[in-house]
């Protein structure tokens, strides 16, 4: 026997959700199986069995939060699931057979002592014929004097009760009716793990920086021209990789980066680090929200590479297939709001990182070119930063880099 742990995930990662069990009480698994899913802040990761076996108990269900080194599962080699308390009875016993007719309430008789009320004839007669006691019924008389009239006020008060209920219940119906009238329909539901965890960072981000915004404006005339001509050589050159415009934002970043070091930069404790390499975190959006998996060594890869890797990270990010080391130490982050045609943004700064540079939608303006008005695919782009490491001529130098790099990709290509 022997129990399945939640596993080390990551340095900064202690516990996690069960998203989803692939194997119940009962079942049988082999060493290697995966058997369940658990949702990190992250990325999901698949728990496996050690041993075969069979699950013989299950110790936490889909949406319990367990820890690293927690028992969630075990298995018995060779075993089975333990029975329930129902099925551990002798199934050969019969039930007892419930009486086939209840027996029957007798009807209240009339009390003998009643011969004390005072009570008219009628009164006595008619309490006798619904077998219920003078002592019970309560005279409007003020000498106590029972009547007829009160032995059926008697009799009625239960159905007048239950009328009141009745019409107590109609009316509420009625108040429930008209409050859901008036209110409008909602849907609630509990926030992901993950979505949860973005929403927190991106609030601790927002309160932890003095987060500025600076933007440009770039004319992508040149670069398009150049993806139009090179696209055909560029693929076959590159066993079938598209040449799209995130290779050149990313290789046009790392110049500006070691042009301007404390874009590059962190602050830890009283000290700046700044970063000799040059990771970049490249936003992809998921179901379940935003993720950002780090192309590592961008100044050493050349366009097809990047294009490539961008490809692959974006492909398992959307699968839940990353692994944790894929999601950290990016030194900074591209995000592109213009696949979704965002026109202008203000993107919110990746975790410890300087800053974070937003792209935005081609779209077709009127621009003064040599003098004249031409129309120019025009792109909005965006360098939010740390105001603490980064001064405001070093982000307008920097984003002022991109725009000149992606308007003249000769160059770029040079720089690459």
């Amino acid at each position: 026997m022997s129990e399945i742990i939640v596993p080390e995930l990551a340095e900064s990662i202690t516990e996690g959700t069960i998203a989803t069990w692939f194997k119940k009480e009962g079942d049988s698994v082999e060493k290697g199986e995966a058997v369940l899913e658990l949702e990190t802040d992250k990325v999901n990761v698949e728990v496996v069995s050690e041993e075969d076996g069979v699950i013989s108990e299950v110790k936490a269900e889909e949406g319990d939060t367990v820890e690293v080194g927690q028992a969630i599962a075990v298995v018995s080699a060779g075993g089975s699931a333990p029975k329930s308390d129902n099925d551990s009875k002798d199934e050969s016993k019969e039930t007892p057979k419930a009486e086939e007719k209840a027996e029957e309430k007798p009807a209240t008789d009339v009390k003998e002592d009643d011969s004390h009320i005072v009570a008219t004839p009628s009164a006595r007669k008619l309490a006798r014929e619904k077998g219920i006691s003078l002592s019970d019924v309560n005279a409007a008389d003020p000498r106590g004097l029972v009547r007829s009239h009160d032995v059926n006020n008697h009799v009625n008060a239960p159905q007048q009760e239950s009328a009141k209920k009745d019409d107590k219940t109609e009316s509420i119906k009625e108040s429930s009716k008209q409050q859901a009238k008036d209110e409008k329909p909602v849907v609630r539901e509990p926030m992901s793990r993950r979505r949860q965890t973005i929403a927190n960072r991106l609030l601790d981000v927002s309160q932890s920086t003095a987060m500025l915004t600076t933007f440009n404006e770039i004319d992508m005339t040149n670069v398009m021209e150049l993806r139009k001509r090179k696209k055909e050589q560029f693929m076959e050159r590159n066993n079938g990789t598209k040449l799209g415009f995130m290779s050149f934002f990313t290789k046009a970043a790392v110049a500006a980066l070691k042009k301007y070091p404390a874009v590059n930069a962190e602050i830890d404790g009283t000290d700046l680090v700044y970063k000799q390499f040059y990771d970049i975190a490249i936003a992809v959006s998921t179901d379940e929200g935003l993720l950002v998996p780090v192309i590592r060594d961008c100044d050493r890869k050349n366009f097809a590479e990047i294009e490539d890797d961008i490809i692959d990270v974006a492909t398992r990010a959307r699968d839940k297939k990353l692994k944790l080391d894929e999601m950290t130490n990016g030194s900074f982050t591209i995000t592109n709001g213009g696949v979704f045609g965002s026109l202008m943004s203000t993107p919110i700064i990746n975790g410890t990182q300087a800053a974070i540079l937003g792209m935005h939608t081609i779209q077709q303006r009127p621009v003064a070119v040599d003098g004249k008005v031409e129309i120019r695919p025009m792109m909005y782009v965006a360098l939010s930063y740390d105001h603490r490491i980064i001064d405001g001529a070093e982000s307008v130098g920097f984003l002022k880099t991109i725009k000149e790099l992606i308007e003249n990709p000769e160059d770029l290509l040079l720089e690459g």
